[in-house]
């Protein structure tokens, strides 16, 4: 049952498979628990995706009339035909539990405190659609195997994006347990003239055994900075300063289920970058430069080839929105000369995240805690690959900022959010957050914890794929030196 199913909705689970430049190098690079994977949606794994937008005047004002619209169409679909649905075949969750095998069962422990909302009840973008265009599921049509989907996207720093988009999906193996394999491709072009080429995968064996990840990315870039450690400058700003250059990374990792709820996995990740410039300056001079030059690094290149090794457990029910549950992952790289890295260096990367229901008729009230750190541990890294703000797996950290805008050799970051419904069939959702961040600061001995960045905001979801709990989420967030900005991205922050 669970290999047809895969089969015939590949395509409907292939639409959160959307991404930018900026998320790219994110997909599919951590593993899908077995548990979390049957619940979201049994068949195949989404990749979060983000884009971020300052300057958003204008956006806002969009965005409020577009709110507006959906709040009175969705109160006027919640008085028609929500009762009943047709669905040829209707996708089973962590709520059909005998269709799952043991170690899959929900926990019944607290099956009274986290009820799942009834489907009938629920309408994401797909039943507005249907409901707007008065269209009806052709559910004797075979889906195509191939999705292709436009990937388009804006923000300051890459302009407007614009570029094509392939999802293929199949079933490798004969157990009916197997997951579908799922690769990608997207090739895109923005008005700063930056040209961005990816491909990846996430490959189950035939009972799902063995989980294979991996990426190819080329690029030219261009990538924002703002120097090292979270010091102002003489005017109580932080000086920006923009790179060009050619960008090319090449990653697998191999995972393997060591027990119920924990992974283990080992890869290789190789980040290469050549041709750096910066117009209008002396790139010796900037922070970049001078870390180039104290460390023994080229101003226009550098090779990042390093061993990966992680452990990862994980009690969520669901991945894309998590209404209980914990998510803990540790992970080591080594990057080694013998394999080509400029130098060698150990990164310890650690993340923890923990999910609480705050009600047992409403489940989707949620708090939701998240800690991300970095550290090096001995060696250098590039400048361009110190660990700090947005330098999470899935670029999703420090709303409120600019990628890389606070980083070092050490790096810590906190952030709780408030998530609660707006419309009572769950189309429209919202959220509040907080977040706090540190970082080191080796030219000026300054250490870790020493001060802290606070940013924070609050947003809006619309509900994406009521299957999968996926939503569209829409944040604008504030931080400090007059930083905000809005921010846009498929599936929550965490």
């Amino acid at each position: 049952m669970a290999k047809q199913y895969c089969v015939q909705h590949q395509v409907r689970c292939a639409r959160l498979l959307h991404t930018t430049a900026e998320m790219a190098h994110g997909a599919f690079s951590y593993p899908i628990g077995l548990a979390d994977h049957a619940a979201k949606c049994t068949c195949c794994p989404a990749s979060a995706v983000t884009a971020r937008q300052r300057n958003s005047g204008g956006i806002v004002l969009l965005l409020s009339a577009v709110m507006l619209m959906i709040i009175s169409i969705s109160s006027y679909g919640q008085l028609n035909t929500r009762n009943e649905r047709n669905d040829s075949i209707k996708p089973y969750t962590m709520t059909d539990s005998s269709m799952l095998p043991a170690y899959m069962q929900p926990d019944t422990s607290r099956q009274q405190a986290i009820q799942p909302i009834p489907d009938s009840i629920q309408m994401d973008i797909w039943d507005l659609y249907r409901q707007l265009f008065h269209k009806q599921k052709d559910s004797a049509k075979a889906p195509s195997a191939i999705t292709v989907v436009p990937n388009i996207s804006a923000n300051p720093t890459i302009g407007f994006q614009i570029g094509i988009k392939a999802v293929a999906g199949k079933v490798l193996g004969k157990d009916p347990k197997t997951y579908l394999s799922v690769a990608a491709t997207s090739a895109s072009i923005t008005t700063k003239n930056i040209l961005y080429f990816y491909l990846t995968h996430n490959i189950f064996t035939n009972g799902n055994k063995y989980n294979l990840q991996g990426a190819l990315i080329a690029s030219k870039s261009v990538t924002p900075d703002f120097g090292l450690g979270s010091r102002p400058g003489p005017d109580g700003t932080r000086k920006g300063y923009v790179f060009n250059s050619q960008y090319y990374q090449f990653k697998e990792k191999i995972y393997k289920e060591l027990a119920p709820h924990l992974y283990g996995g080992a890869g290789l990740e190789f980040d290469i970058r050549r041709g750096t410039t910066m117009k209008g300056g002396d790139i010796e001079t900037t922070p970049y430069g001078q870390y180039n030059a104290r460390y023994g690094f080229r101003q226009d290149r550098y090779n990042s080839n390093g061993f990966l090794f992680d452990v990862q457990y994980t009690t969520r029910d669901n991945q894309n929105r998590a209404f209980k549950g914990i998510y803990a992952n540790a992970g080591i790289r080594l990057n080694q000369t013998w394999i080509g890295s400029t130098k060698n260096a150990t990164q310890l990367n650690l993340d923890l995240r923990k999910y609480v229901s705050l009600s047992q008729k409403h489940p989707e009230h949620i708090l939701a805690f998240w800690t991300w750190s970095s550290f090096v541990l001995g060696g250098r890294l590039p400048y361009l690959e110190l660990p700090g703000t947005g330098r999470d797996i899935n670029f999703r950290s420090g709303r409120g900022y600019t990628i890389s805008f606070f980083k070092g050799t050490q790096f810590f970051y906190y952030e709780t959010e408030y998530r609660f419904p707006i419309t009572r069939n769950q189309l429209l959702s919202g959220v509040t957050f907080f977040n706090l961040e540190s970082v080191n600061d080796e030219s000026v001995h300054q250490p870790l914890f020493h001060s802290w960045q606070p940013g924070g905001g609050a947003g809006l979801r619309i509900l994406f794929n009521k299957a999968t709990r996926t939503n569209l989420c829409l944040d604008y967030a504030f931080g400090k030196f007059g930083k905000k900005g809005f921010f846009l991205g498929l599936n929550e922050a965490f």
